[in-house]
């Protein structure tokens, strides 16, 4: 067992005490839950509901149980995941489909952070065991460019430079029908799901959500759009998509027609992170890094243009 005592920032004032554990501690918010409903947290020494909301300067008592074997990193290499630059600070990847950001209950697939470990790279020990050097995710259906923090400075630089937006991150979705306006801006909050606790939703009092979007091409069933996050939230862009009844193609999980996607030869949802660019930790010179599309969406959208 491992035992925290902290007092609740400012910052957290107002927020249900089981989102605040996720982001105080790493926890997933499913995890905080469960470690809230175990009793194993206390505010000012009462036993408190996950859906309390926070008083600054309140203290919070956390008793953070053994990390569960399943959810340690496991040295994997992947072979299809590439490795587009590494120095002393950081390590970015090109993340494949099928792969996780880092271990997590219920996944037992490989992960970005198990290849690391697997093919001797030395990450930042900082956040929790499974996530250490971990900054920013994909979700394992997405692909695309990820960058890991390897010295404890790159860590504490690329967590505040994603917290305070100042990361470039581009994305190319390829999504049904054909967005009106072209281009334009989806602001509406997100949360966990009401009903369905596998996904999210826009929801009223959820996280701040923004997301830009621009046409790059039209076709008949489907439209191809760069898309720049300003926030990041869990299944952001997906979820935004899909609000706009425009899901991404092959994204069944939020409405996408299973149909088209089979036409297409597509198995998952059609995104990829394509562009990501930050201020380096270290010489503090901007860095860009890109990335392609790999052969199942480039044939998708391929498909896409022949249909008629």
């Amino acid at each position: 067992m491992t035992h925290r005592a902290l007092a609740v920032p400012d910052g957290l004032a107002g927020e249900r005490l089981d989102a605040a554990l996720s982001r105080l501690l790493g926890l997933s918010r499913t995890k905080a839950a469960e470690l809230v409903a175990s009793g194993g947290v206390l505010v000012d020494g009462a036993a408190p509901a996950k859906s309390d909301r926070l008083t600054p300067g309140s203290w919070l008592d956390v008793t953070l149980p053994e990390p569960e074997q399943s959810a340690q990193v496991a040295p994997a290499v992947v072979d299809d995941l590439r490795i587009v630059h590494d120095d002393d600070d950081i390590v970015v990847v090109d993340k494949p489909v099928g792969v996780a950001a880092h271990p997590s209950p219920g996944w037992s697939g490989p992960t970005v952070v198990g290849h690391l470990v697997g093919a001797g790279f030395g990450v930042s020990t900082s956040g929790v065991a499974e996530r250490q050097g971990v900054v920013h995710r994909l979700d394992a259906g997405t692909s695309g460019l990820m960058v890991v923090a390897k010295s404890e400075r790159a860590y504490t630089h690329l967590k505040r430079a994603f917290k305070e937006r100042t990361v470039d991150k581009v994305y190319h979705a390829l999504v049904q029908g054909h967005p009106d306006p072209f281009s334009g801006t989806v602001d509406a909050p997100i949360a966990r799901h009401p009903r369905h606790d596998y996904k999210f939703a826009v929801v009223a009092g959820g996280r701040e959500a923004v997301t830009h979007y621009d046409t790059i091409e039209a076709h008949r069933f489907a439209t191809l759009l760069e898309i720049h996050l300003e926030t990041g939230r869990t299944h952001q862009i997906r979820v935004h998509m899909s609000a706009l009844h425009h899901p991404c193609v092959g994204d069944r999980t939020y409405g996408a027609d299973p149909t088209l996607a089979q036409r297409v030869g597509l198995n998952r949802q059609w995104l990829h992170a394509m562009r990501l660019g930050f201020e380096h930790p270290t010489s503090r010179s901007p860095v860009e890094f890109t990335s392609t599309y790999p052969d199942d969406l480039a044939a998708a959208l391929e498909a896409v243009r022949e249909l008629q």
